[in-house]
């Protein structure tokens, strides 16, 4: 069974709400709602894949603690836009 764009929007977006910690919980949840309904199919796509690495590394990324996969990068880069004062203060 193939799943839908709806479905597979509002499964990213509980994904995005529901991490490992609360910082992430925050910044994926406020980036979901603001650019999933926008996203092309492949965005999804690699958004999905994104999810599924450790959250310890996402917020790294995001934080710019560490380099981000170049898979990731200009995910992560409009993530991070949006996360100022989550990831480190204004």
């Amino acid at each position: 069974m193939t799943e839908t764009r709806e479905t597979m929007i509002k499964r990213l977006h509980m994904r995005s709400m529901r991490r490992g910690i609360k910082e992430m919980d925050l910044i994926l949840q406020a980036f979901a709602e603001a650019h999933l309904a926008g996203f092309s199919q492949e965005d999804l796509v690699l958004y999905d894949q994104l999810l599924s690495e450790n959250d310890h590394d996402i917020y790294g990324w995001i934080g710019g603690q560490f380099p981000t996969p170049p898979a990731y990068l200009d995910l992560v880069t409009r993530i991070a836009s949006g996360a100022q004062g989550v990831t480190r203060p204004d």
